[in-house]
C-alpha cells in the first residue's frame, strides 16, 4: 500500500521527512513487519497537537483493512476530543521491547559509549471521529483481538453483560480512526557492532534487570544478529 511521504516545513520552505533514526541499520525492517509488530501490541501512545499545546492518550487499538485504518475509542472526558477537528493529523507511537546496553559489553576497544536497544513503530495518519453507531462493533473487535489470544478460555462477550449497563457504559466512550498515512519504525539491536558482541550484548541482556522485556529483546538480538551474518555470508559468496 502506497503511503504519502509525511514532511513539515521549515522557516524558508525547506522540507524534513521524518524518520525516527539516522542510522539505516536501524530501519531495515519492511512495513509489513513494522504492521505485525504493532498489531501484535495493540497498545500505544496516540499524540495530536491541540490548540493548547501537545496530548496524548494510552490507548489499545485494532488495525484494519490490511493497515489502512486503525479503529480506537477514546472516554468523552479525554482533552483530545476537546482538542480535535473534525480531523486531525496524529501519531500513533507503538513501543515494544528495550534495555540498557553496556559498553563493558561488547568486549571492543574502551572508545565505546552506554546505549539503548529498542524497538517502536511510529504510525503517523489522520484521526477522525466515527458515528456512534459505529461503536459496538469497534468494541467489539477491539475486545475480540485480545480475548482470542487467551485461548483456551472461553471469549469474553458483551452479551455476558446486562444489556442496560452495558448500553449505559458506552455512552462514555467514543469512536474513532486513524486513516493510515505514513509508518516509521526503528529496531535498534546492536546491528552496528561485531557478530562476536552482538552475541555478548544479547547474553548480558538476558540478566539484566534495567528495561522491559529483556527476554523478547534478546531474542530479537539474536534474530536480527543471524539474519546479518547470514546476508554476510551470502554476499560473500557471491564475490
Amino acid at each position: 500500500m502506497a503511503r504519502r511521504l509525511w514532511a513539515n516545513k521549515r522557516k524558508g520552505g525547506l522540507a524534513v521527512t521524518f524518520k525516527m533514526h539516522p542510522n539505516k541499520l536501524f530501519r531495515s525492517v519492511d512495513e509489513k513487519e513494522n504492521l505485525a509488530f504493532a498489531e501484535a501490541r495493540g497498545f500505544g501512545m496516540l499524540t495530536i497537537n491541540g490548540d493548547e499545546g501537545l496530548l496524548a492518550a494510552h490507548v489499545p487499538f485494532c488495525i484494519c483493512d490490511d493497515g489502512a485504518r486503525i479503529e480506537l475509542h477514546l472516554s468523552r472526558a479525554n482533552p483530545i476530543l476537546k482538542q480535535m477537528g473534525e480531523s486531525t493529523e496524529c501519531l500513533l507511537a507503538v513501543n515494544g521491547p528495550d534495555g540498557y546496553v553496556s559498553p563493558d559489553w561488547y568486549g571492543l576497544d574502551n572508545n565505546q559509549v552506554p546505549t539503548w536497544n529498542y524497538v517502536a513503530v511510529h504510525i503517523r495518519g489522520v484521526l477522525k471521529m466515527l458515528p456512534q453507531e459505529e461503536l459496538p462493533g469497534v468494541v467489539e473487535r477491539l475486545s475480540a483481538q485480545f480475548e482470542g489470544r487467551l485461548s483456551p478460555k472461553i471469549p469474553w462477550a458483551s452479551s455476558k453483560m446486562d444489556a442496560d449497563v452495558y448500553a449505559r457504559m458506552q455512552r462514555s466512550i467514543l469512536p474513532l480512526e486513524i486513516a493510515v498515512e505514513a509508518i516509521d519504525a526503528t529496531w535498534k539491536l546492536s546491528q552496528n557492532k561485531p557478530e562476536a558482541a552482538r552475541r555478548r550484548v544479547s547474553s548480558a541482556l538476558r540478566d539484566s534487570t534495567i528495561g522491559a522485556q529483556l527476554p523478547d529483546l534478546s531474542r530479537l538480538v539474536d534474530e536480527h544478529s543471524e539474519a546479518m551474518s547470514a546476508e554476510k555470508m551470502k554476499t560473500d559468496g557471491a564475490r
